[in-house]
């Protein structure tokens, strides 16, 4: 098994502010919604190795424990290319020979990015 996506919900009206954190901070790829799901808002987003969906929840509350964990080639690239644009990163070093950061999307949903597995 692999997985195939994750979805992480965003309050209405939030995609223009994820679209610039996702695809224009980390370099995802926007894809197309099927045109039956479309309607309903959001994003989805290519990341390479499967997708993240990024879909309308009407009583929107972020993420704050649970989360995706996105292995990364250049964590201390990504930490400063967040840390450039305002976003700020918690390193955390909890287990050992890993490397890794938190950090939280527009909207409040937490984040974690993985080097080293």
């Amino acid at each position: 098994m692999r997985i195939d996506h994750v979805q992480l919900a965003i309050p209405r009206g939030s995609e223009a502010v994820c679209r610039a954190f996702y695809c224009g901070l980390l370099g995802w790829r926007e894809i197309d919604k099927p045109p039956a799901l479309a309607a309903r808002g959001g994003l989805w987003l290519d990341i390479g190795a499967g997708q993240v969906h990024l879909g309308v929840e009407e009583d929107f509350r972020p993420a704050r424990k649970a989360h995706p964990a996105l292995s990364v080639e250049d964590l201390d690239g990504l930490a400063r290319t967040l840390q450039d644009a305002g976003v700020s990163v918690a390193f955390d070093d909890a287990i050992a020979g890993v490397r890794r950061f938190y950090a939280h999307d527009p909207v409040g949903n937490r984040l974690e990015f993985i080097q080293g597995r």
